[in-house]
């Protein structure tokens, strides 16, 4: 590979590794062509890519991207899963592979800035999936919203209760005059107006009484 392309390669691989979420490592002597390629398009539907890559370049890139313990695991043929999804299923994937295709080996990993030896990238696939650990968060926050729900309702029905309560016991006195006088009020004016004219026709007679009297 002439030296310019091998620069070019470098730069690619670089980048994959810089925009990964994980890596993980694995041997894949003894698969055919058939077979890894059936394995990359499993891993493509977990949003991964599978790559053969000589170790040389993957390992010049790594210590360019600032990785600088993949030494010990790029030891013979090499295919590197770059992970851009979920990489709990990735590895869930991986180990399955392994059991169908008894050729491909985990050889470890890297992520989060921590190189991961074989047993350390085989215990992600023990791991819970990222929809499995969603849901179970999301089955909490159900509940938490619930409770909390619940306990707001009690608080009102037990704040209402108390303003009932406070209601009755106020005194019903300082009401009373005012009813007294709007209903009171009205019923004087009727009183006093025919007691007026009453006595208006009273003195009018006695006057004119009094006038036929003097003739």
């Amino acid at each position: 590979m002439p030296n310019a392309t091998k620069v070019e390669r470098v730069a690619e691989l670089k980048e994959q590794i810089e925009g990964a979420n994980a890596l993980l490592l694995t041997e894949y002597r003894g698969l055919t062509v058939l077979e890894i390629t059936e394995l990359r398009r499993s891993l493509r539907e977990l949003d991964a890519s599978l790559s053969v890559i000589k170790n040389t370049l993957m390992l010049r890139a790594a210590n360019d991207a600032g990785v600088m313990e993949l030494d010990e695991l790029l030891a013979g043929p090499s295919a590197v899963a770059f992970i851009h999804g979920d990489v709990v299923a990735v590895a869930k994937k991986l180990k399955d592979a392994s059991k169908q295709f008894p050729a491909l080996v985990i050889k470890g990993g890297y992520m989060d800035g921590t190189v991961l030896d074989a047993a350390g990238a085989s215990a992600l696939a023990e791991l819970e999936s990222r929809e499995v650990m969603l849901s179970k968060i999301a089955g909490l926050l159900k509940g938490e919203m619930s409770r909390a729900a619940a306990a707001f309702i009690a608080a009102q029905s037990q704040f209402l209760s108390l303003l009932e309560a406070y209601k009755e016991k106020l005194p019903a006195g300082d009401a009373e005059p005012e009813v007294v006088a709007e209903v009171d009020e009205p019923a004087a004016e009727v009183v006093e107006e025919p007691v007026v004219e009453e006595a208006a026709e009273e003195t009018s007679t006695e006057e004119e009484a009094d006038g036929e009297s003097e003739d």
